[in-house]
């Protein structure tokens, strides 16, 4: 049996590229204010809103372009992922709610409760673009929905055949 390449769509891709560069970002800023550097801080933490604001768009249009792709991982691994996907969009709810009111204290000048809100923003904002890049990995790498002969995807749990939307 010769294996199959799967083509990942390329937006996918990229949400999961700007995940990956949004968590090094958020380090970077924690790190820089650690050090008392806060105009690094401060850039490094605006170039993270700014590279999730890019994610958030790119992942809108990818789900407009492509729609659903079910997960096809089966046994223990599949209520791992949900539990992942679950947490994950939760979160992600509530992460620009936070980030903008972040921005808001400091802006103020309220840097106490700027400082405060960044103890539970922080880790609640890695989570999301660490677990982003999970569920990307998961998703299309480890359980890829392998197309069946012809070209059409395997049908998902409703019964619906997804067909390769990127020709």
């Amino acid at each position: 049996m010769t294996p199959v390449l799967l083509a990942v769509h390329p937006l996918a891709t990229t949400n999961a590229v700007l995940n990956a560069i949004s968590t090094v970002l958020l380090i970077g800023g924690w790190i820089a204010i650690r050090r008392g550097n806060w105009r690094a801080h401060r850039a490094l933490m605006v170039a993270a809103f700014l590279v999730s604001t890019v994610f958030l768009v790119c992942y809108l249009a990818y789900h407009w372009i492509v729609g659903h792709v079910p997960f096809t991982g089966q046994g223990p691994v599949r209520a791992v992922y949900f539990t992942i996907l679950l947490t994950h969009v939760l979160l992600a709810a509530v992460v620009p709610v936070l980030a903008l009111r972040m921005f808001f204290l400091a802006f103020r000048g309220r840097l106490d409760a700027h400082k405060r809100l960044g103890r539970i923003t922080l880790p609640i904002w890695l989570y999301v673009s660490v677990t982003g890049v999970i569920i990307y990995a998961m998703l299309y790498h480890l359980y890829p929905n392998v197309p069946a002969p012809g070209g059409a995807r395997s049908e998902s749990a409703s019964g619906t055949r997804l067909v390769d939307r990127m020709n």
